[in-house]
Parts: C-alpha cells; sequence; structure tokens
C-alpha cells in the first residue's frame, strides 16, 4: 500500500483569495477549507426573523448586527466561519480593508441543525470562546420553540440560560434589549419535527 499523500495545507491569505471568489461559503481553520452546507426553509426564516428581531431592538445603540454573509475570525485560533447572527457594539474591528471579516462580536448566534448541532455545541464553541469581546453564545432550536444563552461570568466561565416556548422572552444584556420568541419562530411550522421525533421515539 502506498504512502498517503501529504494534505496541501492552505495559508489564511490563500483562503481568503480563493474564498472571497467563491460562489459558496467555506470555513477556514488549521490550513483546510470545508464548504458549509446550505440551510433549510426553517433555518433561512429563523436566521431572518433574529436577525431582524434583534436589530431592530437596537435602535440608536452604537450596535451593528449582521447575518451570515458576514465573515467572523477567531484570531486566537485561526477560525474564520459564518454565524449564523453577528453583532459587534462600538468601535468595529476588522481583518483588513476587505471589512468582510469581523474580530470583535459581542453576540453570536447559530441556529442548530442535524448535521451542525454537535459541532456548534462542541468545537465552535470552544473556538468562539477564545474571543475576548465576546459575552453571549445563543443557539437556536428549529425544532422547537427554544434558544439556550451562554453567558460569559467576570471569572471566565458561561452561564447557561434558557427561553422555551412561544411566550417566552429574551433578555441579552450585552445589548440591553429583550427579544419575544413569538418573532423569532414567527411563521414557523414545527409540527413536523414533532412528528418525526415522535416516530423516532416510538422506534
Amino acid at each position: 500500500m502506498g504512502e498517503p499523500e501529504p494534505v496541501s495545507r492552505l495559508t489564511e491569505t490563500e483562503y481568503l483569495a480563493i474564498e472571497r471568489r467563491a460562489e459558496f461559503k467555506s470555513e477556514f481553520f488549521d490550513g483546510e477549507m470545508f464548504a458549509m452546507a446550505g440551510g433549510t426553509r426553517w433555518h433561512s426564516l429563523i436566521a431572518s426573523n433574529l436577525l431582524r428581531a434583534v436589530g431592530n431592538r437596537l435602535g440608536e445603540r452604537p450596535c451593528m448586527a449582521y447575518n451570515a454573509d458576514l465573515r467572523v475570525k477567531v484570531e486566537a485560533t485561526g477560525l474564520l466561519t459564518y454565524p449564523d447572527l453577528s453583532v459587534a457594539c462600538g468601535p468595529q474591528r476588522f481583518l483588513d480593508a476587505e471589512v468582510d471579516t469581523l474580530l470583535n462580536p459581542v453576540v453570536i448566534a447559530e441556529v442548530l441543525s442535524d448535521s451542525t448541532e454537535a459541532y456548534d455545541r462542541g468545537k465552535k464553541f470552544e473556538n468562539y470562546r477564545r474571543i475576548a469581546s465576546l459575552c453571549e453564545y445563543l443557539l437556536v432550536s428549529q425544532k422547537e420553540p427554544r434558544i439556550e444563552q451562554f453567558l460569559r461570568q467576570e471569572s471566565g466561565h458561561w452561564l447557561l440560560r434558557e427561553a422555551v416556548g412561544l411566550d417566552a422572552t429574551l433578555a441579552l444584556p450585552a445589548l440591553d434589549i429583550t427579544i419575544a420568541l413569538s418573532e423569532v419562530f414567527a411563521k414557523v411550522d414545527f409540527s413536523a419535527s414533532a412528528i418525526r421525533a415522535l416516530h423516532a421515539h416510538r422506534g
């Protein structure tokens, strides 16, 4: 059996040159590019609702909410990725003159899917925790009206809170706003997810 071919590693500069010309998004970590899967109908709707709910509440605050078109870099680890929502406040720092890679978000949110949930909860959050400016990380379900909120404490630990149900609200202290889950999950049909879960349980 022949020797496996060595993996050709890219530099960040090479990745950015490719990515800025590409028709689809790819993450970058440790010299490798990883194509990102497209989202479902409900994933897209929830992400759009969340962006609108947060953006509308910000008002005159010196904060900007961005969708998944804006790349974020974790400077401490080198991960470059596209959160479903990122919010930056005050002076914003970007990687270079292209102003398409944010370095200092204060809030990041990911809409969970079956294919990415383990990554979003695990390795990705491990990377995000290394962003010094990050105060809150949100994991948003698309199977039920539920948002898990991780809040950075002064000790450096992260506190978990949950908001569940269409009548629930969620305070985002880093932004000094409160959003309603009824807005985040507006027009989302959870019945299909519930039926799938029921059959999986019976099986």
